[in-house]
Parts: C-alpha cells; structure tokens; sequence
C-alpha cells in the first residue's frame, strides 16, 4: 500500500480533457480515528473525502471548500473542509438507527449536497444541489453539469488493504472553453470506469494510468501531498469563549471546576480552569495547552 496519500493531476495530448488520481486512506483512517460511526457513514464519509479532495483539486485559487450532506436522514449531516494544500478534516453527525446496507437516500433522506468555495481573495460561492442521483459521484456530476456546465466524471473507491480503511478515487473533466466531442470524452469515462479499487489503492499512479489508458498520450504532474489536519487550537477556544457571557463562562467553573471544550473533528480536549478564564478576560495569552 502507498505509504503517502497523493493527489496526481494528468492531461491527454490528444483530447482537452483533464484527471486527477487521488488515494487517501490515511487521511480518512484519521477522520475515523476518534468516533465510533456505523459503517455505511464511515463509507459515505471516505467518499466524501475522495471527493472534496478532488473538487479541490479543480479550484485555480487558494482557499478553502466545504462539501457537506445534510437531510431529515439518520445522518443528518456530513462534513469535509479542504484547502488548496490538501489538509483535510470531516465529521459527520448520526442521531438514529443506521441500517447496515444503507445508501445514500437512506442515510441522508430528503436532503441537499451543498458546496461552499472560500477563496482567500475573493466573494465566497456556495451551490445547492438536491440528491437526485443515487450516489455521491452522481450528485457531484450533476452539480458539475448545472454549475459550471462543464462534463466531469468522478470515480470512487472505499474498501480495505490489509484490515485498513482504503479509498481512492479519480476526475475527468473536460476543459473549459475547449472542444471536445461527447464520444471522446465517454470513451475515456469507459476506461476509467475499469479502475479497480485494489489497484488504486495500491499501484503507484504512474502504473495505474498506464493500465487505463496505455493507447492513449498521457502527461502526470508532480503529486501533491494530502494529509488530514484539523484547524482547531487553544487559541481559538479562548476567542470563543470570549464571545460567551461572563455569567454563563462563570456558572460552569463553578458547577464543573472548569471547562472542557472538544473538538468533533480530531477529539481534542481543551481544559480551562477559573485562573484560565481570569487571563483570558485580561486579554493574557492562557496559560500553556492542556491538550488530552
């Protein structure tokens, strides 16, 4: 198994279509790393992980994108925030009874994909797509098409190596503002519909490629690396708790001896105590973390 998750862009010489080959099986084994989710929202969340990854990927700016499901589902929401450099982190929020051969419609239920792109520089877009098709990658394709009215497969594979989470996936798009006849761009779809999840996850993408497409002229770029990585500190709890009234912040230390903020996203525990809250409110930097 690839010990690095990358994310590699390639280009055909021939046609104007584009694809991006992504594995991230240690990111999504980090996600998973401090809950307890019932399989089928582990799966969506490793799709949806592939699948923010290569989004990102399309984006010409730097900034952040959120992909996330909400509905009246089981799993009332699922989230994936991803930059430009690939640092990835989700969550996902279950309040019922998850079948274990549940798909997507019975996950999520009546619900929405939404995709929200926060360029550093720049007006913030966010666009809303029902869940028409019966996967993620069909949702993702339908956004593509209605959105940006550019054609856009996307291919994705959860599974396992070696009692490990394992996922993968890849993109074809054609370019903006080129031609590129509808038969060229299925055929190449057709190829890439063939990936095995075995090879993806563990051949080098070079050798991958060379499986899809060896009668075709194919350009891979150097590989970017993707990691999971979670935003949260000290130092943003402090702020938040700043934003809270004095009285409340003061109810719990009394009622609890301190307050223990925890992140969803990596499990992190943040612990202030009485003497804490006393340097945040003399706007001193809190005493050193105490991170659990």
């Amino acid at each position: 198994m690839a010990n690095q998750d990358q994310l590699h862009r390639y280009l055909f010489e021939n046609y104007a279509v584009r694809g991006e080959l992504v594995t991230v099986s240690n990111t999504w084994k980090q996600v998973l790393e401090n809950h307890n989710y019932p399989l089928p929202v582990k799966t969506l969340l490793g799709e949806l992980l592939v699948a923010t990854s290569l989004l990102t990927a399309t984006l010409k700016f730097a900034g952040d994108i959120t992909v996330q499901l909400q509905g009246d589902g089981p799993m009332n929401l699922a989230v994936i925030n991803g930059n430009n450099r690939q640092q990835m982190r989700g969550v996902a929020r279950v309040q019922g009874d998850v079948p274990a051969n549940a798909d997507l419609k019975t996950l999520v239920g009546n619900g929405y994909l939404v995709i929200t792109i926060t360029p550093e520089e720049g007006e913030r877009y966010q666009g809303v797509v029902g869940l028409e098709g019966d996967t993620l990658a069909a949702c993702l394709e339908d956004y593509f098409m209605r959105s940006e009215q550019l054609p856009t497969r996307l291919f994705i594979r959860t599974g396992e190596v070696d009692g490990q989470p394992a996922a993968g996936g890849m993109l074809l798009q054609v370019l903006p503002a080129q031609e590129t006849q509808a038969n060229d761009f299925e055929h190449l779809a057709v190829l890439t519909e063939t990936v095995k999840a075995e090879e993806l996850f563990s051949l080098p993408a070079e050798e991958v490629l060379w499986r899809l497409y060896h009668e075709e002229e194919v350009t891979l770029y150097d590989p970017q690396d993707v990691e999971f990585k979670c935003t949260c500190s000290r130092e943003r709890c402090a702020a938040a708790l700043k934003t809270l009234p004095d009285e409340e912040v003061d109810s719990i230390i009394a009622e609890e001896g301190e307050i223990d903020m925890h992140c969803d996203y990596c499990g992190n525990h943040y612990l202030f105590n009485a003497m804490d809250i006393a340097e945040i409110r003399n706007n001193a930097s809190p005493a050193d973390p105490q991170v659990h």
